[in-house]
C-alpha cells in the first residue's frame, strides 16, 4: 500500500464533510426539497469534483500557473454564481408551497459548479499536489479521484440528511424564512477563506 494512502483517505474526508459551498447548499436543499429531491444534487457534485480531480491530476489545470489572472477571474465568477443560487436559497418556498415540478439543481449543474466553487478547486490541486502515489500519471490521478469519490458522497449525503432533518424544526414560513437566509448568508461566508488566501 502506498504510505500516502491514508492521509490521502483523511484529507478526502475531511476536506468534503467540512462547510463549503456544496455542503451549505445540499444542506439547504435537504430541508427545502428532502432526501429524495436533492439526490441529483448529491451525485452531481461527487462525479462533478471526481472528475475535476482527475483532470488537475493529468495536470490540465497548468493553465493557472502559466495565466496569472485565471484564479482572480474564476474567483470573480464564482462569487457571481453564489451570490445568484443564495439569492435563490434565500427565496425559496416551504416544501409544501413548492411547485410539484420543482427541483433542487441537477446533476449536470453541480456537476459544473465544482468548476466556479473555489473550494472544490483547490481541494483537487492540493491532494493530487500532496497525495497522488507514485506510478503512472493516469493510474495516480484515476486513484486520488476515486477515494475522493469514495470519500465525498458520504460527506454529502451526511449534510443533505441534516437538511432532512431540520425540515421538523422548520414548521413555520418564520422559522424557515430565517433558515433559508441564514443559509445564504453562510453561502456567501464561505468564500471568506478563499479571498484571504487570494488577496
Amino acid at each position: 500500500m502506498d504510505a500516502t494512502l491514508p492521509f490521502l483517505i483523511l484529507f478526502c474526508f475531511v476536506s468534503s464533510i467540512t462547510p463549503g459551498p456544496n455542503n451549505i447548499m445540499l444542506l439547504a436543499s435537504g430541508a427545502n426539497f428532502g432526501l429524495r429531491r436533492t439526490l441529483p444534487h448529491m451525485l452531481g457534485s461527487t462525479l462533478g469534483h471526481s472528475a475535476q480531480v482527475v483532470l488537475v491530476g493529468l495536470g490540465r489545470l497548468s493553465l493557472f500557473d502559466r495565466v496569472d489572472w485565471l484564479r482572480t477571474g474564476l474567483l470573480i465568477v464564482c462569487t457571481i454564481y453564489l451570490a445568484y443560487l443564495a439569492g435563490k436559497v434565500a427565496t425559496a418556498a416551504a416544501p409544501e408551497d413548492a411547485p410539484a415540478h420543482a427541483r433542487t439543481i441537477s446533476i449536470l449543474q453541480a456537476a459544473l459548479f465544482q468548476w466556479v466553487n473555489p473550494k472544490a478547486v483547490y481541494m483537487s490541486i492540493y491532494d493530487q499536489t500532496h497525495f497522488a502515489p507514485d506510478g503512472p500519471l493516469w493510474l495516480s490521478a484515476g486513484v486520488v479521484a476515486l477515494v475522493f469519490g469514495l470519500c465525498n458522497f458520504p460527506s454529502v449525503a451526511v449534510w443533505a440528511w441534516g437538511g432532512v432533518r431540520i425540515r421538523r424544526i422548520l414548521s413555520t414560513q418564520a422559522r424557515l424564512r430565517i433558515f433559508n437566509i441564514t443559509m445564504a448568508v453562510l453561502l456567501l461566508a464561505s468564500l471568506y477563506p478563499i479571498f484571504q488566501a487570494e488577496f
